[in-house]
């Protein structure tokens, strides 16, 4: 089964691929890294490797076996689009994504770039499912540029997962952004989030017409320091329908021709 998720803006996690290697600051602590290491050398345990890069292929369809509706975070594990998975085995993954429409898929990514060369290639005259969700990391204001290898992807639903968030982002271009998750680092070594950066990026999701989710203010814990912004809980969702993915796939489909 997809293991129940504890992160607040899912139901669920699918973990085809685990394993990675780190990309940027955002890393350094990787939650996933500790708990695979844990098991590194355990015989038979699924993390016997630790954290070593790993394709799951047994995994691949395990979502059209799981009849009721869920959102399901995508290798929560890991990141599809490093470097070493192939497009052949990413291919199987968006296969499997495509057919189980009755899910909702979030797939959050670091490798912005990449996604954008994938994504673009597979869906060139098309956009995405919209039951498909597209996302990026983005850790502080060092990471924009992949907010807009995101907004250049074609995709239904774009969002941010402004997580860990360890400095100051500045001015975001949300045009073409559904959802923003604002989060603070947990773990032993938790850098700590300035309440003035999580109100900057709030803001502008306020000002843009945004929907704002805030999951935590992290510790050592991820519930340490609860998920209150400002005397408020903020679970906003993207709003988005099959009417709005049609007239988008209309509109793409004009421009290119």
């Amino acid at each position: 089964m997809a293991g129940k998720s504890a992160i607040e803006w899912t139901d669920a996690t699918w973990n085809p691929v685990t394993g990675c290697t780190k990309i940027s600051a955002g890393c350094d602590n990787c939650y996933a890294e500790r708990f695979a290491e844990r098991f590194r050398g355990v015989p038979g345990h699924p993390y016997e490797q630790g954290f070593d890069l790993t394709l799951r292929p047994e995994r691949v369809n395990q979502p059209l076996a799981w009849r009721a509706p869920r959102m399901i975070f995508v290798n929560s594990m890991s990141d599809l689009f490093h470097k070493h998975v192939p497009f052949a085995f990413v291919d199987g993954v968006f296969d499997t994504m495509e057919r189980a429409r009755w899910h909702t898929f979030q797939l959050l990514t670091k490798r912005s770039s990449l996604m954008r060369k994938y994504v673009n290639a597979r869906y060139k005259e098309r956009l995405v499912p919209s039951h498909i969700w597209l996302g990026v990391s983005v850790e502080d204001g060092t990471k924009l540029s992949r907010v807009q290898h995101l907004r250049d992807t074609h995709a239904s639903i774009r969002f941010l997962s402004v997580e860990p968030l360890i400095g100051p982002v500045g001015e975001i271009d949300l045009n073409g952004i559904h959802w923003v998750i604002v989060g603070g680092e947990s773990g032993p070594n938790a850098r700590p989030m300035k309440s003035e950066w999580a109100r900057e990026v709030r803001d502008q999701c306020i000002n843009a017409g945004v929907p704002f989710f805030f999951k935590q203010w992290g510790g050592l814990r991820p519930k340490s320091g609860g998920r209150r912004l400002d005397e408020r809980e903020w679970n906003e969702l993207p709003k988005y329908s099959r009417r709005d993915e049609q007239s988008m796939q209309y509109g793409h489909l004009v421009a290119a021709g």
